[in-house]
């Protein structure tokens, strides 16, 4: 190890890095914040992040709720915030990961309406949560309408089946 590798591994950080640092950490608070109770409920955080999320969500003063998310931002440090920020993209609708889990359920709606009754078997062994009844029910009326040549709506209400199914 070279001498200018030695001191750059255990070079202090400056004051600077440690706040841009922190306000990170406070913005993907903030991102915390902002997300529905059942997106927060599938996010990895400790019960006492979760408790001050809570507060904040309840306090109205504008001043109070700038030092709760400051204290949410302190709590922030002793999380995973690589498996805080991995759930907080899978709800951003701008991420990528986003888009791949929405072209994955385009994926599975067109196999199911093209495909035979296998493809309804091979998506009930990957979600087993799902309502196998209504799952049908939405197949046979995309299959319906896509044979008739009508449009009723039915390939949309799959999707969004699809996707809540998905989500739960």
């Amino acid at each position: 190890m070279s001498e200018e590798e030695y001191s750059d591994e255990f070079e202090p950080k400056s004051k600077s890095q440690i706040k841009r640092e922190m306000e990170a950490l406070q913005q993907m608070g903030r991102a915390l914040t902002e997300l529905k109770p059942a997106q927060l409920a599938e996010v990895p955080i400790s019960s006492s992040l979760q408790e001050a999320i809570d507060l904040y969500q309840k306090v109205q003063h504008k001043e109070a709720r700038r030092r709760q998310l400051q204290f949410i931002g302190k709590l922030m440090r002793a999380e995973d915030d690589e498996a805080i920020q991995a759930a907080l993209d899978r709800f951003d609708t701008s991420s990528r990961a986003h888009a791949q889990a929405l072209h994955e359920l385009e994926a599975w709606r067109e196999r199911l309406i093209d495909g035979a009754n296998d493809e309804i078997t091979a998506f009930v062994s990957a979600h087993p949560q799902v309502d196998v009844q209504q799952l049908r029910q939405w197949v046979r009326k995309a299959r319906k309408d896509k044979e008739s040549g009508k449009n009723t709506g039915a390939a949309k209400k799959l999707f969004q089946f699809l996707r809540a199914t998905q989500e739960s």
